[in-house]
């Protein structure tokens, strides 16, 4: 970790400039383009940056042609291809600055959304983090296609109400459990990875973001992202809905660098799952009368992972 700075100066980052404009088409209460304004104001103000895009409710929301909510280097990237498009950037960088032709200091961030990440652009990602390209993918986990509709991804949770999963008399939402992406980032062996979400003072999320960035090589940030469309929770209870995912361990924070397996943050009283579940209405068939079992269910799960997970943090 050459790069990083040994010292973070919360109040001298959260003065940097916006590299967000303001403006775009994002809807109230999205945890998507905090997660983006967060990440971005990492970068050093002095370093430039080229910003790629997976298909999804970020790109067409911050982007229409010719107008751009970014104010650095920005590329639209199909649904699949967003990991391979940067990779592609970064090493023409490198073949650039070899030759003299480029003086200035980039760094390489794309962002997509699970549906792009998870499912149809893990290949591209995959594939740019095996070969250790110097870049930061970004996952904005909202935990479904919110931008096509709400249908279910690899990573909605287990007995979430979607349009393809719908629930009912008949089913109970989404059969199967959520996709543990960030451990499987981490199993590429590059340099780093985090799972982050929205905290108090945004205090984790910056940190990590300053290390995904300026750690040399590969980096993935997966960053807990509510949508209240899809979740069904009131625009002002963003900051609330993230707190209990961390204070009942549906979403730890950790990270992994260099191997090294690292927990951020250990409740000090846990919370049951149903505390961060019964705010959502994509949540609320649970609580319906003899359905007490799913609830039962789904903490079983969390319980697991978050066992697991204390085990692999040693």
């Amino acid at each position: 970790m050459a790069e990083m700075e040994t010292t973070y100066n919360f109040k001298e980052v959260m003065g940097r400039k916006e590299r967000l404009a303001p403006g775009h088409r994002m809807c109230a209460g999205c945890g998507g383009t905090v997660a983006v304004r967060a990440v971005l104001r990492a970068l050093r103000p002095e370093d430039r940056a080229v910003v790629g895009n997976a298909t999804g409710c970020l790109e067409v929301s911050s982007f229409m042609y010719p107008y751009t909510a970014y104010e650095d280097s920005y590329i639209h990237n199909a649904f699949e291809n967003a990991g391979a498009t940067l990779s592609g950037v970064e090493t023409a960088y490198r073949v650039l600055q070899k030759k003299g032709k480029v003086k200035e200091n980039y760094k390489f961030i794309t962002f997509g959304g699970d549906g792009g990440t998870y499912d149809i652009g893990f290949q591209s990602l995959s594939g740019a983090m095996e070969r250790g390209h110097d870049m930061v993918y970004v996952c904005y986990d909202n935990g479904a296609y919110m931008n096509t509709g709400t249908q279910r991804s690899s990573a909605t949770p287990q007995f979430a109400d979607t349009t393809t999963t719908p629930a009912g008399t008949v089913s109970d939402g989404k059969v199967q459990v959520r996709k543990d992406l960030t451990a499987i980032m981490a199993e590429h062996h590059i340099p780093y990875a985090a799972q982050t979400t929205f905290t108090a003072n945004f205090k984790d999320l910056h940190e990590k973001a300053q290390k995904a960035i300026y750690t040399p090589g590969a980096a993935f940030l997966n960053v807990m992202s509510p949508c209240p469309r899809g979740w069904g929770y009131d625009a002002s209870e963003l900051m609330n809905i993230c707190k209990l995912a961390v204070e009942t361990c549906y979403w730890p924070l950790y990270e992994v660098a260099d191997g090294k397996w690292i927990l951020n943050y250990k409740p000090k009283n846990k919370l049951p799952v149903e505390d961060f579940l019964r705010p959502q209405k994509r949540f609320r068939h649970l609580f319906a009368p003899g359905r007490e079992n799913l609830i039962a269910l789904f903490q079983a799960e969390v319980d697991k992972r978050w066992e697991d997970l204390q085990g692999r943090c040693g």
